[in-house]
């Protein structure tokens, strides 16, 4: 395949932004030319198609300053002007990723947090990124605490500052905010990403094989994910603190819908995203419950809402109320089961996109969602007001439960079917969709597909360890072994991924995969 190796530059454009820059280009082997790419995002440019690449290192003179792209196996083409955030959700690779904060900073994060366990305060930091031996660094990236009953204070305990002597790290989730303080940055077309701890996730795999699930099956709304190796670099400390392995997660913001603009499956990125919190039944819809967050350091001043608006925030508050109210009366007013509500679903949304999420959602055992606890999703509605569902936080999965046996669990009653749960209630009633979600759950654990099925998801979770194993021992000594078992708070402690019966819990160890497949009725 060819490959993108020369560029032509706007000269006066180059000019402006650094004055005398030399682009050398050596001979050699093939080369990863993002890193060039990402230091030049805001250049415009056009590549030549050349022989599959003869060209390798690409040396940047800028300031009396050299950056240099190392050589490194072939890669294919680069389209530039288009989105390269895969080159980031490689479920693949094993990236290593620096974080470098000032002391001053660090502290300050930490105060941050006893402040409001629940502020989003953000702290200057710089990043590396290095993937198949190419880093990528920026500076002036803005890192902050995240999570919700998940968020922890990453050092020591309430009032500690940093302790460069002997530190007390703890695993926690970040948010890495890019253009935080440089208006525009970003890192392979990302303008941020949540890197999450395998919180009460012995196998370190659950929400990485969710994600995954809906990927291959065609949920292009959920969010992207893969693996890095996280390391914190407090300046002043002999040396880096490594923080194991981590999850980066795709941020549900606007970069999320221009991505899936490009990818033609949204019409636009001008529409109405709304985060719906705990409480989000779709069904009573009161202006109380809808909103713009406002995240302070003061608790007594937070406002938050069941339903947050993400975009389209300072004008646009009052007409999104209208579009999601009148969506959800309209739907209401229509009889369950009738030709009318069939028409209006199939014009005011995704329907099918919807049955295929709510498959995968109900096979690795999300109990923690719209249909059973009113939680954990966003949905977008573009600017023609076609609703789409967009499946978010699946760490709870694949056994470990609550409230429920979610192996076993009726996948055709999974949660409410009254009007405590209006959507489900008026998706389910049309036979033809209640037929299509029952095929798609069947398709997911067909042995011959590459979904669900019990050997096929053990080979790629396999595949997985092979590539992080060595990796997880850490300095916070937190989840320092893969071990085989679901969360210790949960209601189902027997479940196992690798091992195990498919009784459900009735005869000791049940392998979750199995149990699940079993419980197939139709």
């Amino acid at each position: 395949m060819k490959r993108c190796i020369m560029f032509i530059f706007y000269t006066s454009l180059l000019c402006t932004l650094f004055g005398q820059t030399k682009i050398h280009v050596h001979r050699s082997d093939a080369v990863d030319i993002r890193l060039f790419t990402s230091l030049l995002d805001s250049i415009n440019f056009q590549a030549l198609q050349e022989k599959p690449s003869e060209y390798s290192t690409l040396t940047l003179h800028k300031n009396n300053q050299t950056t240099q792209v190392v050589p490194l196996q072939a890669v294919d083409s680069i389209e530039f002007g288009v989105d390269q955030s895969e080159y980031i959700f490689d479920i693949t690779a094993l990236p290593e990723i620096k974080l470098t904060v000032k002391l001053k900073d660090w502290n300050a994060l930490l105060t941050y947090y006893d402040f409001n366990k629940s502020n989003e305060e953000c702290v200057p930091a710089s990043i590396e990124f290095k993937k198949n031996g190419v880093a990528t660094q920026l500076d002036s990236i803005g890192i902050r605490i995240r999570g919700n009953s998940s968020r922890r204070r990453p050092e020591g305990g309430e009032g500690d500052m940093h302790n460069a002597t002997n530190p007390s790290w703890h695993h926690a989730h970040f948010a890495l905010k890019f253009a935080e303080y440089k208006k525009g940055q970003s890192m392979y077309s990302t303008d941020r990403f949540n890197l999450k701890w395998f919180k009460d996730d012995a196998m370190y795999c659950r929400e990485i094989y969710c994600y995954d699930l809906f990927k291959r099956f065609g949920v292009w709304t959920a969010p992207r994910a893969s693996y890095a190796r996280l390391t914190i670099y407090v300046e002043g400390d002999a040396q880096p603190a490594y923080f194991g392995v981590y999850s980066i997660i795709e941020a549900v913001n606007d970069d999320y819908l221009k991505y899936r603009v490009l990818q033609g499956k949204f019409t636009d990125d001008n529409g109405n995203l709304w985060k719906a919190n705990w409480g989000a039944d779709l069904s009573s819809m009161d202006d109380s419950k809808m909103g713009v967050e406002n995240i302070t350091l003061d608790p007594s001043t937070m406002q938050t809402y069941v339903y947050d608006l993400k975009t389209n925030k300072k004008n646009g508050l009052a007409a999104a109320k209208v579009q999601l109210k009148n969506f959800v009366n309209e739907m209401s007013s229509l009889p369950s089961g009738s030709a009318e509500l069939k028409t209006f679903l199939e014009q005011k949304m995704d329907v099918d996109l919807f049955l295929r999420a709510y498959a995968v959602n109900v096979m690795v055992g999300m109990w923690d969602d719209y249909w059973f606890n009113k939680n954990n999703f966003y949905f977008y509605f573009d600017t023609n007001g076609k609703f789409y569902f967009i499946p978010y936080d699946y760490d709870n999965t694949l056994g470990t439960s609550s409230g429920m046996n979610s192996g076993t669990q009726d996948m055709l009653n999974w949660g409410a079917l009254d009007d405590s749960r209006l959507f489900m209630k008026k998706i389910m009633s049309i036979t033809a969709f209640k037929n299509q979600y029952k095929a798609y759950i069947k398709e997911l654990a067909d042995a011959n597909n590459d979904y669900f099925y019990t050997d096929k998801s053990i080979a790629r979770i396999q595949s997985w360890h092979t590539m992080i194993d060595n990796y997880i021992v850490n300095d916070t000594e937190e989840d320092m072994q893969i071990e085989d078992k679901p969360a210790s708070w949960g209601n189902a402690g027997f479940y196992r991924l690798f091992t195990g019966d498919d009784k459900g819990g009735n005869a000791g160890d049940a392998n979750f995969f199995k149990t699940k497949i079993k419980s197939i009725t139709w």
